[in-house]
């Protein structure tokens, strides 16, 4: 399985979140092949419907399907792992401790399998106690360069900056983005990203150097009445996108 040649635009790739089948066609086209689509595992009540539902979903997106946890969610880990193995799709989303096991099942580098680290309160320390049991257990705070490589030994893709609570953490997150860099690792800015605060959020990214960027841009392009992501507004975010790699 490889990775379209069209994943990124420049050093961008956005991940949005689809409501239905269609959906999932129409942002798809809409950001003009430059994203993952997120179908969240949480939504399914067992493995198997989740694996046959996301295989329509792989097939209708030339595999652009990003398995998600669910807000986070560590106790879905096992069943993204378990999902992830079967569909073999272009990206993951796991908590900390996820990630090497979803690489195992995996069985290849090609698929992008980011890891979940959250902010600290401290600038240049992140938490990285986002598993299972860990997230139940006092924090684990460590130095974003180690966290860095920890998950290089673990074989994960990226950070998963979440929950960023839009720019509340914005100097927490500079400190990432340049750590990312520094140490050639992506970098997938998640939670609280609207279109106000995009382009800030990405430029801060853009800036640092970092080489391969994945903003989770969720529940603020949502229509609350239909659950689908709104492609007017993935139209949007790529011609942010556009205007600042170019």
């Amino acid at each position: 399985m490889k990775l379209s040649p069209n994943f990124y635009h420049e050093r961008v790739c956005l991940n949005v979140l689809a409501g239905s089948h269609q959906n999932a066609k129409d942002i798809y086209k809409a950001a003009e092949s430059f994203i993952v689509v997120g179908v969240l595992s949480k939504n399914y009540p067992d493995l198997d419907s989740a694996i046959a539902d996301m295989r329509i979903y792989a097939q209708e997106t030339e595999n652009a399907l990003s398995v998600g946890l669910g807000a986070g969610d560590p106790n879905q880990s096992t069943m993204v792992s378990l999902i992830s193995k079967v569909i073999q799709p272009q990206h993951v989303n796991q908590v900390f401790t996820g990630a090497p096991i979803s690489r195992a099942l995996l069985g290849q580098n090609e698929t992008f399998v980011n890891a979940l680290v959250s902010p600290s309160g401290t600038v240049g320390m992140v938490k990285v106690s986002t598993g299972p049991l860990s997230s139940q257990s006092p924090d684990g705070i460590v130095p974003v360069e180690t966290a860095i490589m920890m998950l290089k030994d673990m074989g994960a893709s990226s950070i998963k900056f979440f929950n960023m609570k839009g720019l509340t953490y914005l100097d927490e997150y500079k400190a990432v983005a340049q750590a990312c860099a520094k140490f050639d690792f992506s970098l997938e800015p998640t939670g609280g990203i609207d279109l106000e605060n995009f382009p800030q959020i990405l430029q801060i990214a853009l800036d640092a150097g970092v080489k391969k960027i994945i903003p989770h841009i969720y529940s603020s392009i949502i229509d609350k009445q239909t659950g689908d992501t709104r492609p007017e507004d993935v139209r949007q975010l790529l011609s942010m996108v556009k205007k600042a790699v170019n």
